[in-house]
């Protein structure tokens, strides 16, 4: 949900004390206007935006969609000095959530060409501030939010079996977390993972394993006495997705998705 305290944060940060640059009279219309073909996600984002100002969004694409060149995302009509005041701050919005839905879009159909049933899913490597925007532009390319903050799941890491060991680790969380509350183990050699699992791990994360090493790790789970979730997840990139993705592992973690997506080109224009 986009508050109004996001919006006054970032129209604050735009326009300053003193905007004589968009001091327009009159009314005039708008159009947010794609210079690429993509995957549009950030319009709720851009609409608080407008209705904060007393913009009028008269006409909006949903999230999700693909757009090509030219394809007019988002329409507006109101006070041109408002207007403008807001096209920059919802031009970068749309664009920065845009550009993550359409690499999310690109490696769930690298993932899908190969296994219908593997998720791509986003990781908490987003920016501080924007991570509900992050989130739903994952969600807008087809992929999995994974966890929205810490509460979501327990993620037990490599320094917490450094200070526990494994079986240590899983059963310390476990008697701490709610029965709701599932537990993610990583682990960074195959011949861990179903340690992991036997111990009661409800995911095994696959830690920086390379594609042989996730699909070894993949068996070994398979053939564990548990019932687990598996995880790839450590630098992978859109083109290695279709391999790991044949390794028949469940989920492919990707912080990429969000920290290296590049901007959709995006274009505001009135009149």
């Amino acid at each position: 949900m986009i508050t109004d305290a996001d919006v006054e944060r970032w129209l604050r940060e735009d326009v300053g004390h003193h905007d004589v640059t968009n001091d327009v009279p009159g009314d005039t219309e708008g159009r947010l206007v794609a210079k690429e073909a993509g995957v549009v996600a950030g319009v709720d984002a851009a609409r608080a935006v407008f209705e904060y100002v007393g913009v009028t969004v008269t006409e909006a694409v949903d999230d999700g969609t693909s757009i090509a060149t030219g394809d007019v995302v988002l329409s507006v009509e109101g006070p041109a000095r408002e207007v403008l005041r807001g096209e920059r701050v919802a031009v970068n919005v749309v664009g920065h959530a845009s550009g993550i839905a359409t690499k999310t879009r690109e490696a769930v159909d690298e993932a899908r060409a190969v296994d219908d049933d593997v998720r791509i899913a986003g990781t908490r490597k987003t920016t501080p501030g924007l991570r509900g925007v992050e989130k739903r532009a994952v969600a807008a390319g087809g992929g999995d939010t994974h966890r929205l903050d810490l509460s979501h799941m327990v993620m037990v890491k490599d320094n917490h079996v450094a200070e526990m060991g494994l079986d240590g680790a899983i059963s310390h969380f476990r008697e701490r977390a709610s029965f709701a509350t599932q537990l993610d183990v990583e682990v960074e050699r195959p011949e861990d993972a179903p340690k992991a699992v036997e111990a009661g791990a409800d995911v095994v994360l696959l830690d920086n394993m390379s594609v042989a090493e996730t699909e070894r790790a993949v068996d070994l789970v398979a053939a564990a006495e548990g019932d687990a979730l598996t995880e790839a997840s450590g630098g992978i990139t859109v083109a290695d997705v279709a391999d790991y993705a044949a390794t028949g592992v469940d989920v492919i973690s990707m912080g990429a998705l969000t920290h290296s997506a590049p901007t959709l080109d995006l274009s505001f224009r009135t009149g």
